[in-house]
């Protein structure tokens, strides 16, 4: 796994944490922010996953 990686699935769990805090308080901006990390996260996640198969396709 590189940074990437690690962090986006960081915040993608931070944002699921966020979104049910604002569910519980009935904030919908809380939610909303909540959300925002998720797509945040993954996105970041998912460009460390393809940084690892340039990775290893370079290493063949």
């Amino acid at each position: 796994m590189n940074e990437d990686q690690v962090k986006g699935k960081a915040k993608d769990i931070g944002g699921k944490i966020q979104e049910e805090v604002g569910k519980v308080v009935g904030s919908s901006e809380q939610q909303a922010k909540g959300l925002s990390k998720q797509v945040e996260g993954k996105v970041q996640e998912k460009y460390g996953d393809a940084k690892e198969v340039l990775k290893d396709q370079g290493n063949r």
